[in-house]
């Protein structure tokens, strides 16, 4: 099947299924697309030329599909919305995290090269581009103030949702859920800037890094990242963090008209 390349398209993975809950059916003039066990949906969402892809987990997955929007659709910027665990001590279940930069903290080539470092690269740490990170905090803000319009009362005290704040700063990532305490403390005594640690942004920074190609990371604080992380994990996602999606992208793409 050819593919119609649209300008100026923009890429959103996810990597659970209940993280794009409910945007599929917004998306219109969709044409679906299938490449290496990956369905691409294509189409417009607010006015704006999209390509939705589920990746999956990890940092594999997350890198493969970055590859695959970058050379069959011609993406001009790619997005990752989901969820994450807490690594800073100010941070609670519902806070938005934007990342400013990632590195992988499971990457570890000592002595060859320092710890996090990305092999012959000279960096751990990747950029996300300022423009495009600006427009993601004023979008999450935005949404912010209206949050109590997109939750029922009840699910505004279930959720803890009464004062959401949004954080920007390091995200970790690595092929590893952390739920111990003790594991995620060793991760923060060596990296103190530590917002949150998840399993994808940072391999997709690293391959649209290696591509000029601009990315942004946007991620809902699901669990502290301790042997509590399982509690209503799926209920989160689906009632907190992919409602949050929805109304952050609302505002980003409504903003560039």
């Amino acid at each position: 099947m050819s593919i119609s390349i649209k300008p100026n398209t923009t890429g959103l993975i996810f990597a659970m299924r209940e993280e794009q809950e409910g945007l599929q059916a917004l998306i219109t003039d969709q044409e679906l697309h299938h490449f290496a066990k990956r369905t691409f949906i294509q189409g417009n969402l607010w006015g704006h030329p999209v390509v939705m892809v589920l990746a999956g987990i990890g940092k594999v997955a997350a890198a493969s599909t970055t590859n695959l929007l970058i050379h069959h659709f011609h993406v001009a910027q790619l997005l990752l919305s989901g969820v994450a665990g807490a690594a800073d001590a100010r941070l609670k279940v519902g806070d938005i995290v934007i990342a400013q930069e990632l590195l992988q903290h499971d990457m570890d080539a000592s002595p060859l090269f320092p710890r996090f470092e990305i092999p012959l690269s000279g960096k751990s740490r990747f950029l996300a581009p300022p423009d495009l990170y600006l427009e993601l905090q004023n979008a999450t803000q935005a949404f912010i103030e209206e949050i109590q319009q997109h939750f029922s009362p009840q699910q505004i005290q279930e959720f803890q949702l009464q004062k959401v704040q949004m954080h920007t700063g390091l995200i970790g990532s690595g092929d590893q859920f952390i739920h111990d305490k003790q594991v995620l403390g060793n991760l923060k005594r060596v990296l103190p800037d530590l917002l949150a640690v998840e399993m994808e942004g940072a391999a997709i920074a690293q391959v649209c890094e290696e591509h000029a190609l601009a990315f942004g990371i946007l991620r809902t604080i699901s669990d502290s990242a301790d042997e509590t992380a399982h509690i209503d994990f799926q209920s989160f996602v689906k009632n907190v963090a992919a409602p949050y999606t929805l109304g952050i992208l609302k505002k980003y793409f409504e903003n560039k008209n």
